[in-house]
């Protein structure tokens, strides 16, 4: 199993692209504007779409993606997100007027896209995967993922989506076998407070929910979508709050970047 960044960034900016990662050649986590560095047939090829939420910077490149690659295909793109953010995506994307209503062009019987609901702690398998899906805590109503090798996965990438603290993510992941920790930290410790409003972690509260994982149980943890005038300080106000003084980090943490690849 083959996993790709094409978008971890918080925002836009030159060379910040919005959260997407490529699972294989076939599975696509989040949609955010780091799909549009794909060529064609790279699109073309993604037969699955894996939702956590949403907000705009997750989703932003799907109706694009769909009306550059819909008509060479000759199967729809299945998406699967919550009930509720498919019919965000029903009301507000796909409706007509923002963007044609895929799920129903170029007819019912054959779309660009259909809409597959998933609910936490289902697992479902595609292409010789398996996508477990983890509870979230966010200002709509959002999940994470756990993508495995296979029905019984030997190996899992974590990514905790958008989230605000969340104790229920704790209890599974320290279940599983874990081989990579994708998690948001979207705010300086400046913004605290607006990370608490937004559902977001900054630095102190990121430590917090480290501090859940089981003893013993361990694996490098990636940061994702912060902010890209934040970034630098962002990772100086996380490497401080994990070191003990006197012996160093307490964890593996790195900063995630567009092109970093994972394969287990």
């Amino acid at each position: 199993m083959k996993i790709r960044v094409l978008g971890c960034s918080g925002a836009i900016a030159r060379d910040c692209r919005t959260t997407a990662f490529l699972v294989d050649d076939d599975v696509l986590v989040d949609a955010g504007t780091g799909v549009g560095d794909l060529p064609l047939e790279d699109m073309e090829r993604i037969h699955h779409v894996f939702l956590t939420h949403s907000h705009l910077d997750h989703i932003a490149a799907l109706p694009l993606m769909l009306d550059a690659v819909g008509a060479r295909r000759s199967t729809p793109v299945q998406v699967h997100a919550l009930p509720a953010t498919l019919e965000a995506l029903r009301a507000h994307v796909f409706n007509g007027t923002i963007w044609p209503d895929f799920t129903r062009i170029p007819t019912p019987e054959a779309p660009f896209v259909q809409f597959c609901p998933l609910a936490v702690g289902q697992r479902i398998p595609v292409g010789g995967k398996t996508v477990e899906v983890l509870p979230a805590e966010h200002t709509v109503p959002a999940v994470g993922f756990a993508v495995g090798d296979g029905e019984a996965p030997g190996h899992c990438w974590v990514y905790t989506g958008d989230t605000g603290p969340n104790p229920a993510l704790w209890h599974r992941v320290n279940q599983l076998p874990v081989q990579a920790l994708v998690i948001e930290t979207a705010f300086a410790e400046q913004d605290a407070s607006l990370a608490q409003i937004s559902q977001h972690l900054s630095p102190q509260a990121l430590a917090q929910e480290l501090n859940h994982i089981a003893p013993g149980h361990r694996f490098p943890i990636f940061i994702t979508h912060t902010k890209p005038s934040q970034t630098g300080q962002i990772m100086d106000e996380i490497r401080l709050q994990d070191t003990i003084p006197g012996n160093g980090p307490r964890h593996d943490i790195r900063w995630l970047q567009v092109g970093y690849k994972w394969q287990f």
